[in-house]
């Protein structure tokens, strides 16, 4: 039987973001065919080291969807204003120049350590705007 799924989605619990999430990708139309990974910070909490002890949980998850799923990419949607990187950078020095550092460095580790892992499948890299468009990183 033919696997009806086609990716896995990691993005943020932030609330502010959880319906412009399913709305691009229902108009991708992804709707039902995909696994959801959702934790603070999307890529950053899975690859900063002050969230370390969630890091493996999302790779155990990422290998289950593949076996369960048979999904063929992963699509990671962080999100500008994003708390996990105000953690990161602490509030003091919080800039969107700072911010834009850590979504960047989130979006090359996860895509280095995936591509070593599961060298066959896609990734796609996006981040929402905080006027609610959703652009390739």
């Amino acid at each position: 039987m033919k696997s009806n799924y086609k990716a896995m989605v990691l993005s943020c619990i932030d609330p502010r973001f959880q319906s412009i999430v399913y709305n691009y990708l229902k108009k991708k139309k992804l709707s039902g065919k995909y696994s959801s990974f959702t934790i603070a910070g999307a890529a950053v909490g899975v690859t900063a080291n002050k969230f370390k002890k969630w890091h493996k949980t999302f790779w155990d998850n990422v290998d289950a969807s593949i076996k369960l799923h048979k999904i063929k990419k992963l699509i990671v949607i962080n999100h500008r204003d994003c708390g996990a990187a105000k953690i990161i950078i602490g509030k003091k020095e919080f800039s969107k120049i700072n911010e834009i550092r850590v979504h960047k460095n989130s979006f090359q580790k996860i895509k280095k350590i995936f591509k070593k892992k599961y060298p066959k499948l896609r990734i796609e890299l996006k981040l929402i705007s905080l006027n609610k468009k959703i652009k390739n990183f």
